[in-house]
């Protein structure tokens, strides 16, 4: 219900921005409108993926999962907006891992006293989290040797080691799709919990509503980012804060629901699979495309985080989320710790100067 109340605010943006309104009333209107829309991508893709069979279904959920993120981060790289795009995949990483696990680890345990999920699932998906964030960490060290060491201008090496890294990334992501759908499948499911969706609507208006959400998420994402500098001056706040915080609420919304609605129902083991594995599409998939995107598009964009704390947050949302799922069960307490550990990030983020 609440998807078809939040559509009313589509048609308004379409209106602010031909009225030429103030760019900060066209900035917050437009990202009201992408939550609705970022839902009914999930909601469509859902419906193709019953349709489909497991293995395709999972595949179509697999690579589908963070489309509107993509888009939105795709449109702020075509305008230029660099370190917006490089502060949103740090912000969705730390979204999902801190965000989301937390709010469903609290919400779910104030219902539940103790809830438990697959343990040697969650290890594999942290484990390979793990290795997939130190890798995105990999250009950064490299650009620290560069200029400590070598002292050259790092500039183009840095953007040849990252169009190497974003090829390695990519084809670890579909090790992890084979590895997940074929040949470990049950180790790696939910032991039992799978999430059976049942379609309700036929291919060709699954496909329909597919189709005109992402055009929706691609129209409002550039009213979004056109208006993106008059809002940050109005507010006060900086491009970097937008970016990493601001962008990935936008963009996680439909998987918010969707984790804490499963952590509600005591299906912990599915707001787990929903968080660490949205994380590992970020730092598998979605950063490297952003990356061959930028260059084939003549926007360069490298993986260097040069900001010390991008570097330590993804290291704490590391150290935080092996420390919640080592155990295979969480309490409400778990669950606050993590979304305190986000706060004070987002306030260490909100007093940045950029």
């Amino acid at each position: 219900m609440l998807n078809y109340i939040l559509l009313i605010f589509v048609p308004i943006a379409f209106g602010l921005e031909l009225l030429h309104a103030p760019g900060v009333w066209i900035f917050l209107v437009s990202a009201l409108a992408l939550l609705p829309l970022a839902g009914w991508m999930g909601r469509a893709t859902e419906e193709l993926a019953a349709r489909a069979g497991s293995t395709v279904g999972g595949l179509l959920n697999a690579t589908f999962g963070n489309a509107a993120e993509l888009i939105i981060a795709g449109i702020a790289l075509s305008a230029g907006k660099i370190e917006v795009v490089k502060a949103s995949i740090t912000g969705s990483i730390l979204s999902n891992l801190l965000l989301v696990l937390g709010l469903s680890i609290f919400l779910g345990g104030l219902r539940f006293t103790t809830q438990k999920f697959n343990i040697q699932s969650a290890n594999i998906m942290t484990s390979l989290l793990t290795l997939s964030l130190l890798a995105l960490l990999l250009p950064a060290l490299f650009d620290l040797a560069e200029r400590s060491y070598f002292k050259v201008d790092p500039r183009l090496p840095d953007l040849s080691f990252s169009h190497a890294a974003a090829m390695v990334l990519i084809l670890v992501y579909l090790a992890n799709i084979y590895f997940s759908l074929r040949t470990h499948r049950d180790l790696v499911g939910s032991g039992g919990e799978e999430h059976h969706h049942e379609a309700n609507w036929s291919i060709a208006v699954s496909v329909g509503v597919l189709a005109m959400a992402t055009v929706g998420v691609a129209v409002m994402a550039e009213f979004l980012v056109s208006s993106l500098e008059a809002a940050t001056a109005t507010l006060g706040l900086s491009e970097f804060f937008v970016g990493i915080i601001l962008i990935p609420l936008v963009g996680n919304a439909a998987e918010h629901f969707a984790a804490v609605s499963f952590a509600l129902k005591n299906k912990m083991e599915l707001s787990v699979q929903i968080a660490i594995g949205s994380s590992l599409q970020i730092a598998l998939l979605v950063a490297p495309l952003l990356v061959l995107l930028g260059w084939t598009t003549g926007k360069p964009l490298d993986l260097v985080l040069q900001n010390p704390l991008e570097l330590g947050a993804l290291f704490a949302s590391i150290i935080a989320t092996n420390a919640v799922v080592r155990d295979g069960e969480t309490n409400w307490l778990e669950g606050f710790l993590l979304l305190g550990v986000y706060a004070l990030l987002a306030l260490a983020f909100f007093f940045t100067p950029r």
